[in-house]
């Protein structure tokens, strides 16, 4: 049975079940990865996580351009995806395999600048995983054009077990951080397999050189923006490593990690439905602007307390999580936390801007982001060591990328009043939670008890976030469903 005949006209899918099956998704893969790499950090360390970190820094780097930006244009082509996925295959790979043995000849400079030279094998290992993005971008991006979320679920479920239960027999065995890499290698070759099996259209290369300039003129600039993106949400876990070298970059990314979790949570598939849905709004202005907002009062209700929750209660939580000896990292998340509220948010707009077609207008925001980042990382690293290197790029993204992308909507017609109605009340009662929760740190002395009392608080805030925004809510269901609703 073909995977088109399996989908009856009844089952169609539709953002909404999309958005659905993404959460669920999201939600046993990141309950399994956490339980699990909880165990590893108590087996690896800080400074063998470090050692890891450095080379996962390095592969999110290259796959922050491997593919030129060309595999989204098939999420927003308005004719069918079938006219130019072969050339899309073809770029895919030959960046890929490019940016490969590039990335292998230059592994020893880039740990020796990281400050730490133990990592170039595991550079190495982890390049591998380029080529095989590059192979299944054209399927990856097909699936999400067509809502496939259920076999995207099937993909990414054995894609973190296979790599995380592979990497965890492996450092038991004593392979240190050598074994998360070849965890995550042998899970994308899997993964990679399915990929292909699913993919809506058969894989196959070709080159059109009218459709390859028509990629090019739209993907350039986009992977342009994704380079200064990647920089912007690594530069700092970089500037870590170099100054206070893999343990400090150990305690950093693990509270980065920690801060994540809200957006693997509802970020990651918010994004895996928002640009096919706005791309299928692009004929109907109005309609696309009312979908925009009203994603935005949802992600507000659930986002702002969790983060606020971490900010209150950071040190008790890193400790009941991870023990005492990864205490140190609840410093930065103090900061880190409010960091995810803003990416998430900004992240949902540069899809936005990205099916308007403002790509350059993105790239503009991001370049001008990172030049204020880089100057604020180094001075707050000097000024107050891990603390002041998390904070900085807090306050960048509250002083320097926010206004830059309420410009960027502005000038896309975006009504700033609806944007501000959404989020204004939400985020001052997540002030009042981070501070209640403060509180109760300080008033409990069991880590456990102190991080209980902050959950409820934090669940009390998002009820009532919810029952603020339910228009919102209910908005966002009805997109999602194909159904039109009024703007406010």
């Amino acid at each position: 049975m073909t995977l088109r005949s399996a989908v009856t006209p009844r089952r169609r899918p539709t953002p909404t079940r999309a958005f659905a099956i993404s959460v669920v998704n999201a939600f046993i893969t990141k309950l399994g990865t956490i339980g699990i790499g909880i165990a590893l950090a108590r087996l690896l360390g800080p400074e063998e996580f470090g050692t890891y970190a450095v080379a996962f820094i390095a592969l999110v780097a290259v796959l922050s351009f491997n593919e030129l930006g060309v595999s989204l244009a098939i999420v927003r082509w308005p004719g069918e995806p079938k006219e130019i996925a072969a050339t899309v295959t073809t770029i895919s790979v030959v960046c890929s395999v490019l940016l490969f043995g590039l990335s292998y000849a230059l592994a020893p400079l880039f740990t020796a600048a990281m400050g730490n030279e133990a990592a170039t094998d595991v550079v190495r290992a982890l390049a591998l995983c380029i080529v095989l993005n590059g192979l299944v971008a054209t399927p990856a991006a097909l699936l999400q054009r067509n809502f496939r979320q259920g076999q995207r679920m099937i993909i990414d479920q054995v894609n973190v077990w296979l790599g995380a239960g592979v990497s965890l027999v492996l450092v038991i065995a004593g392979m240190g951080a050598m074994s998360l890499a070849v965890g995550r290698v042998l899970a994308s070759v899997v993964a990679a397999i399915l990929f292909l099996v699913y993919s809506p259209l058969p894989f196959r290369f070709g080159f059109s050189p009218v459709s390859a300039k028509q990629l090019l003129v739209f993907g350039l600039p986009l992977a342009g923006a994704s380079a200064v993106v990647f920089a912007v949400g690594y530069v700092d876990q970089l500037i870590a490593g170099r100054l206070f070298g893999p343990v400090v970059l150990g305690f950093y990314v693990m509270a980065f990690n920690m801060a994540g979790w809200p957006s693997s949570l509802l970020s990651q598939p918010l994004r895996s439905v928002a640009p096919a849905t706005f791309a299928r709004l692009q004929d109907r202005p109005e309609d696309m602007r009312a979908s925009l907002l009203a994603m935005i009062g949802a992600v507000s209700a659930v986002v702002l307390p969790v983060s606020a929750v971490m900010v209150g209660c950071a040190m008790p939580l890193v400790t009941v999580v991870y023990g005492d000896a990864w205490a140190p990292a609840g410093i930065a998340l103090m900061w880190l936390a409010p960091l995810t509220v803003f990416r998430i948010l900004h992240e949902l707009l540069y899809d936005y801007l990205v099916v308007l077609g403002s790509s350059l207008s993105i790239l503009n925001v991001q370049i001008v982001a990172l030049v204020a980042l880089i100057p604020a990382l180094l001075a707050g690293g000097a000024l107050a060591g891990m603390p002041g290197l998390a904070a900085a790029p807090a306050l960048v993204a509250l002083l320097v990328t926010s206004p830059l992308y309420l410009r960027a909507l502005r000038h896309a017609n975006v009504p700033l009043r609806a944007l501000g109605k959404r989020l204004g009340i939400p985020t001052a009662l997540a002030v009042l939670t981070a501070v209640t929760c403060y509180g109760l740190t300080q008033s409990i002395a069991a880590p456990l008890g102190s991080v209980l009392a902050s959950t409820g608080v934090g669940v009390a805030a998002m009820l009532a976030i919810m029952a603020l925004r339910r228009q919102d809510l209910r908005d966002v269901r009805a997109w999602g469903r194909g159904r039109e609703v009024m703007a406010s």
